[in-house]
């Protein structure tokens, strides 16, 4: 199967045209081409585009010039072994920088053009605690830090994308309400633009779910899966919603905030302000306030461990038949599955890809998740969905973003020149 990569595009965005766009088009054809081999001739690359000879090799000086592929020799066709000029993708000097920022950490997914990984880290923090300056702040020095790697790995970020766990106004890079962070509108794409002091690099901010939904679809357990829905297992809950491999983003991008589908009206009040919403059920402050009461969120004068500490702490509980513990994990399943449920009833998807806590508990929370989803889909046996773990951990959307600006520098190369140092001459 030919993989088609989900449309990104901002909500209410429409493509550029004319002949500028038209070359912006050939170019980003080339280099999605060269991704998928190890080098090509520009023959090849004529045959397998269908762009003129000359159109490629027009376009062929242009990516050489923006250093963005590479001669790599000659490769022989034919019997008389006739000579063609080999060329490959050459973007180690282009970095791409995703982050996360959620309750309790932030992380740092930077990669090259290539996708190789070139930094890679998760810092324990209190965001929701520390409030919004602070919290920026923070993401900022983070931020830094990794880009200062990146460099030293010979790359320099062209792009840099923020998952945040909450409502984004994509096309002006603020988050409008981020629930279980306490923030409301906040100008994140300029603030972090500003501390980075790189205004030719573009910085953009996304719906942490979202992005890894994209992740997954790229290159989670169940890549190039066309109908699949993502779930975030974190403090809050979110979902990224594929759909004949696009993105769903909805009318204002808005688009799946499934933790908040109310489940229980009489349940408890959650950070949206409302009451019996799913996530007060199924996330991970759910989770350890009922599973190990002594170590919950929120509770005065105790630091924030790093989610993974505490997930550990519960599978090490759940191993040795801990009671609580195990009637904790099995309530939760059971909410997962009816949640799970409704999204299969509305969106009918192949698979449904538990990420962050949920996939580190699969083994004790999917078999109470997959009888609630058979016994609650309308159309089941015959929809056929199922809960498979990610295998991309906490990390999903910080990937994800890092994936989002690769493709975004690949759509259009015309963005990179600038952002990048030349080498000294000779």
């Amino acid at each position: 199967m030919t993989y088609k990569p989900p449309r990104t595009r901002p909500p209410g965005g429409a493509p550029p045209a004319g002949a500028a766009a038209l070359r912006r088009a050939n170019l980003s054809l080339v280099l999605r081409e060269l991704r998928e081999h190890a080098s090509l001739s520009r023959a090849h690359i004529a045959e397998a585009t269908g762009l003129h000879r000359a159109t490629v090799s027009n376009l062929m000086a242009e990516l050489l010039e923006r250093r963005l592929v590479r001669e790599v020799g000659v490769e022989h066709v034919g019997a008389i072994g006739r000579p063609r000029r080999a060329v490959a993708l050459h973007g180690a000097h282009v970095g791409a920088l995703g982050m996360e920022i959620n309750v309790d950490y932030i992380a740092v997914h930077g990669t090259d053009l290539s996708g190789r990984a070139l930094v890679e880290r998760r810092v324990a923090y209190d965001a929701m605690g520390s409030g919004p300056d602070r919290a920026v702040r923070r993401l900022g020095l983070v931020a830094k830090e990794a880009v200062e790697a990146m460099r030293r790995a010979g790359a320099a970020p062209a792009g840099v994308a923020v998952a945040v766990p909450g409502l984004v106004d994509v096309a002006r890079g603020v988050v409008t309400l981020a629930p279980n962070l306490y923030w409301h509108d906040v100008p994140l794409a300029d603030q972090l633009a500003t501390m980075l002091g790189a205004p030719a690099v573009p910085v953009r901010v996304e719906n942490d779910a979202n992005l890894a939904a994209l992740a997954e679809y790229t290159s989670g357990v169940a890549a190039g899966t066309p109908y699949l829905v993502y779930l975030t297992g974190e403090v809050g809950v979110g979902g990224g919603i594929i759909l004949g491999g696009e993105l769903l983003r909805g009318a204002d991008g808005f688009s799946g905030e499934v933790g908040h589908l109310q489940v229980d009206p009489n349940g408890a009040r959650c950070g949206c302000g409302r009451v019996g919403c799913w996530e007060t059920k199924v996330g991970l402050a759910a989770l350890v306030g009922a599973a190990m009461p002594e170590q919950a969120y929120g509770l005065p004068g105790r630091p924030v461990p790093d989610p993974g500490e505490r997930v550990a702490d519960i599978a090490r509980g759940l191993a040795a038949g801990d009671r609580r513990m195990t009637m904790a994990v099995a309530q939760v399943g059971e909410w997962l599955g009816l949640g799970g449920s409704i999204l299969a009833n509305l969106f009918n998807p192949r698979v449904i890809v538990i990420g962050g806590y949920f996939a580190s508990l699969a083994e004790w929370l999917l078999p109470h998740a997959q009888d609630q989803l058979q016994r609650l889909m309308v159309a089941a046996p015959a929809a056929q969905c199922r809960f498979v773990a990610s295998t991309l951990g906490f990390g999903a959307a910080s990937r994800g973003a890092a994936s989002m600006v690769v493709s975004r520098l690949i759509d259009d190369p015309t963005t990179i020149m600038d952002a990048l140092p030349r080498p000294a001459p000779r």
